[in-house]
């Protein structure tokens, strides 16, 4: 049984100044198949595939939908429930000649009641073996948890099994500037990325700052918000470019270096929204959407609060 970890959107939501570490090596004009560099020297996916609150077959169905679009990062977590049929789905399409496995990038999640540096190390293994894998690209700490204390101990873990070989990049997700410089502190390695809440009703300027000041890459989940597609801003524009609402957000993630994955349950959806190679959007375009967050009819989070949450542990 999968896990409420963002807290529950709209279908498709599974969801300032720019410094040089973000801009650096992105397209415009970006195919699923462009890459950024993260700080350990690694290239990843710009666009990908998320699977949260999807059921398994829905997740088989998305990520073969996904692969034949050309999308190549697929992302999921322990705690969406549908690893193993994200893994199934891979092997699929590895055995149907459509991928191999270096082709493709694959991000898993680890959940938060397997905290702590043995469980950790456990959990990781029981993620391989659920996606048939032998190691993964990007492996997370799902949500610092930080009233429980065991993140720093977790991260420690992370290094670990990076070393090891069963996760060539590790990263955070929802994790916030004090938490960010405990584990920092602790084991002097910086995480790769920082998978945040980002969508044009929540565009958490400032954190994405602070990720950029350390070199991390921000990575988007709940990209297209929730109800914000029918925003006259984003419907104004995307009537502009000829293009529609969820792939003008989408091309606002990549614009300003994002890393982002949106999530649908239907292949059609899934390939439209790979489909925003033709267009880029201007400054004053890319400023109007971000000012979205002003909007109080629009603004505010999706999913749940890093401080403060704690569901999935003893604390909840």
């Amino acid at each position: 049984m999968s896990r409420s970890l963002h807290v529950p959107g709209g279908e498709d939501a599974y969801n300032g100044d720019m410094t040089e570490s973000t801009t650096q090596n992105i397209s415009t004009g970006n195919t699923p198949s462009d890459t950024v560099t993260l700080n350990d020297g690694h290239t990843i996916p710009q666009l990908g595939l998320g699977v949260w609150e999807l059921t398994p077959e829905e997740a088989y169905t998305s990520t073969r939908a996904a692969i034949a679009a050309g999308i190549r990062h697929i992302d999921t977590a322990a705690g969406y429930g549908n690893e193993a049929n994200v893994g199934r789905a891979i092997a699929d399409a590895i055995e149907a000649g459509e991928v191999t496995r270096d082709d493709l990038f694959i991000t898993t999640k680890l959940w938060n009641a397997d905290q702590g540096f043995d469980e950790a190390k456990a959990a990781l293994g029981v993620s391989l073996s659920n996606l048939g894998l032998d190691h993964v690209d990007l492996y997370l700490i799902h949500w610092p948890v930080q009233p429980w204390g065991r993140y720093v101990d977790t991260w420690k873990a992370l290094v670990a099994e990076r070393k090891a070989g069963k996760a060539t990049s590790i990263g955070v997700s929802n994790f916030y500037p004090e938490v960010l410089d405990e584990i920092i502190a602790a084991t002097g390695v910086v995480p790769a990325v920082n998978q945040i809440e980002v969508h044009p009703g929540f565009s958490q300027q400032e954190q994405r700052e602070d990720n950029d000041t350390r070199g991390i890459r921000t990575e988007a989940w709940s990209p297209l918000g929730r109800g914000v597609l029918d925003h006259p801003v984003i419907t104004g524009i995307a009537e502009a470019h000829g293009v529609t609402p969820a792939q003008v957000i989408i091309r606002w993630h990549l614009d300003q270096g994002v890393i982002v994955f949106p999530r649908s349950k239907r292949p059609e959806r899934v390939a439209e929204n790979a489909a925003v190679g033709g267009f880029t959007l201007t400054a004053e375009e890319i400023a109007a959407i971000t000012a979205i967050d002003g909007d109080a009819d629009y603004a505010g989070r999706v999913g749940g609060d890093p401080r403060t949450a704690v569901f999935g542990t003893p604390l909840a």
